[in-house]
């Protein structure tokens, strides 16, 4: 018999987290849910972690590493609910989220995408509110321009959403030929497929690990592939083509760092500069060292609990 919530989690090598993660999802106050767990080849411990707990809710698939992509698929097409809510092995939800899911679905029936407000617990453990570039108060709305709202934070993150399962299949799920940023191009694609809406509540923290500095070239083409895969969209979209430009100026300042001069200067000129804040256009101008500087007098303030953005 099928619940209200599937609640999918994908899973590689997180034996330091998915205990925590589990145990925010099983203390949720609305209890009507499944957990489909799909192990993508885990190496550490993290499927010996889930086997102690018996919970007959939790369902554990195991498949050889194929990405994260394929992992979410296949869990997604394994769920036995209308709706899903996707979160990452190391996330923690607050006990109230899925009941905030719930209100959101029950009060705004004719939307694709249902998000919940959050917190970013950033470099040195600094936690900081998401930031969006929209008005809201302390009800569930319909965000009327979802594209332009999402220039700042991204509104929905991969543990803070939930949509019907038919509207995910219909959008072909999650593009396994992206190696990064699949989330943000199954986002992009519930954005064109209708409304979008926001419950103000913060129900759950994201871990924004920075570990990997921007001057790291892996993915990059993966980026661009997703940035460009919606050419013929944003044509007639201004608000996706301003929220695509800002992703360009990301990826730029990559390709700057990067010392890849050519796709530097392929990317910023696909850039519409109206689209941009005065820093951001500053920073396509400087040099590799100046952002260097700038980088690392960035990761200063985090750990000195002080947080400065390009975005806003």
């Amino acid at each position: 018999m099928s619940c209200f919530f599937s609640v999918v989690i994908p899973l590689y090598n997180k034996e330091k987290y998915i205990l925590n993660t589990l145990t925010s999802v099983l203390n949720q106050t609305f209890q009507d849910f499944e957990i489909i767990i799909i192990d993508d080849g885990s190496t550490d411990d993290s499927v010996e972690i889930i086997e102690t707990i018996v919970d007959h809710r939790i369902t554990l698939i195991k498949q050889p590493n194929q990405g994260a992509s394929i992992a979410r698929n296949n869990a997604i097409k394994a769920s036995k609910s209308q709706y899903i809510a996707t979160l990452d092995a190391d996330d923690i939800w607050e006990n109230n989220h899925l009941q905030a899911l719930k209100a959101c679905i029950e009060s705004i029936e004719n939307a694709v995408l249902y998000c919940t407000n959050y917190k970013i617990k950033r470099l040195g453990g600094l936690i900081t509110p998401a930031a969006f570039n929209f008005d809201y108060q302390d009800h569930c709305l319909i965000i009327q321009d979802f594209f332009k709202a999402n220039t700042i934070n991204f509104i929905p993150t991969s543990s803070s959403v939930a949509f019907k399962k038919e509207d995910f299949l219909k959008l072909n799920g999650y593009n396994t030929n992206l190696r990064t940023g699949q989330d943000i191009d199954l986002w992009i694609k519930f954005g064109l497929l209708g409304k979008v809406a926001f419950n103000p509540k913060i129900t759950m923290t994201y871990n924004l690990y920075d570990t990997l500095s921007l001057s790291n070239s892996t993915f990059n083409d993966d980026r661009y592939l997703l940035i460009n895969n919606y050419k013929t969209e944003e044509y007639d979209n201004p608000s996706l083509k301003h929220y695509l430009d800002i992703n360009r100026y990301a990826l730029a300042i990559r390709y700057k760092l990067n010392n890849d001069e050519y796709n530097f200067k392929k990317i910023k000129g696909e850039i519409d500069y109206s689209n941009l804040n005065s820093k951001q256009k500053l920073l396509l101008k400087l040099p590799k060292t100046v952002l260097n500087i700038l980088k690392n007098i960035q990761h200063f303030l985090i750990k000195n609990n002080i947080y400065l953005s390009a975005f806003k």
